[in-house]
């Protein structure tokens, strides 16, 4: 499998801003060839331990078959237009893809 996990830091990081980014992403981003699991959600609050990582708002999981099907999602039409129509407000976008097993 491959994960492809995303964290976007927003420009406006207002409660809507994210809930808006999260809705974009299962509008567009969900329902593509060969996922196999997909989440987006908000950063956690009340996780304040020092190894957590804090510099985000919204978060994008993905895990596709294999590296074919992330190829294809990522020249996908929903998914340039989720870009195209999200990125305005994206102060950072840091992406990190692995391979993984279950």
């Amino acid at each position: 499998m491959l994960a492809h996990i995303v964290y976007f830091t927003l420009k406006e990081n207002t409660e809507q801003a994210k809930q808006k980014l999260v809705d974009q992403c299962h509008r567009y981003l969900k329902e593509h060839p060969g996922v196999l699991f997909f989440a987006a959600g908000t950063l956690g609050e009340e996780f304040q331990r020092p190894v957590n990582d804090r510099d985000y708002d919204v978060s994008l999981h993905v895990y596709f078959k294999d590296k074919q099907a992330h190829d294809e999602y990522q020249s996908n039409d929903d998914h340039l237009t989720f870009i195209a129509q999200n990125k305005e407000n994206w102060e950072k976008v840091r992406v990190f893809d692995s391979y993984v097993t279950s």
